[in-house]
């Protein structure tokens, strides 16, 4: 009980302690948009790895990082723990992103903040024009910060199931129009319950899966394709 409340409350304190540094980047005149954008990843990664250790959860890729960037990374989504997993990896890659992130997470009243000034880009699927306007943020993104990437939850919410849920549509037309590739990832394992159980007291290893890229077409069964030989090497490997 009284670890969970540590954990809890060392996560609030942490999470106000990073929403000021968010908007000083956010809103600093003195940036142009490229190196604006990489500072917010760059303060991304450092919470996350403040997060991951005192979580005690050690990250462990599985297959390389193309070199270059440009790319729009697809992942399965369970726990806010993915988000900081990834971002962690991508730290000990030198690669900048942005998340793509549902509108309601923007408009929450008590996090909201935390997501708007950390350079989410919000979507809301029900918004019609609106997803106009999502399109061309995304293309004026890649005109002014061509090396960034992009990551996103393909099935649009969080899944408790095995495997990974329905994916939204998107994800292909937003890699056309900005011409770039897919490279999928798979988290093995189920992150809602590492961050219950968490902090440990030896480090907790979650390994983390990256493919090839996909074609642009039926990337959820691809997807799922992938995420079969992942599990299936991972086994053999026991």
């Amino acid at each position: 009980m009284f670890k969970n409340l540590r954990k809890y409350l060392y996560m609030i304190w942490l999470g106000k302690k990073f929403i000021p540094i968010f908007r000083h980047v956010y809103l600093d005149t003195q940036l142009d948009e490229h190196d604006r954008y990489h500072a917010l990843s760059k303060e991304r990664q450092n919470y996350s790895l403040s997060v991951l250790e005192y979580l005690n959860v050690v990250p462990v890729m599985h297959g390389d990082l193309p070199e270059a960037n440009r790319v729009l990374y697809i992942a399965n989504h369970r726990s806010l723990l993915d988000i900081i997993s990834i971002e962690s990896l991508f730290s000990t890659q030198q690669k900048a992103g942005m998340w793509i992130a549902k509108q309601t997470l923007l408009d929450n009243r008590i996090y909201g903040k935390f997501f708007e000034y950390s350079g989410c880009i919000a979507v809301d699927l029900k918004a019609g024009k609106g997803m106009l306007a999502f399109f061309k943020k995304i293309k004026h993104i890649f005109q002014v910060a061509p090396d960034l990437n992009l990551f996103m939850f393909p099935e649009g919410e969080r899944f408790g199931g095995e495997g990974v849920g329905p994916f939204q549509p998107g994800a292909e037309k937003i890699a056309k129009a900005n011409k770039m590739q897919i490279v999928p990832i798979y988290i093995d394992d189920q992150l809602e319950k590492v961050y219950q159980a968490s902090p440990f007291k030896q480090p907790y290893e979650v390994h983390i899966h990256i493919g090839e890229p996909l074609a642009l077409e039926n990337i959820e069964e691809q997807y799922r394709a992938f995420m079969a030989s992942a599990k299936e090497a991972a086994a053999k490997t026991a």
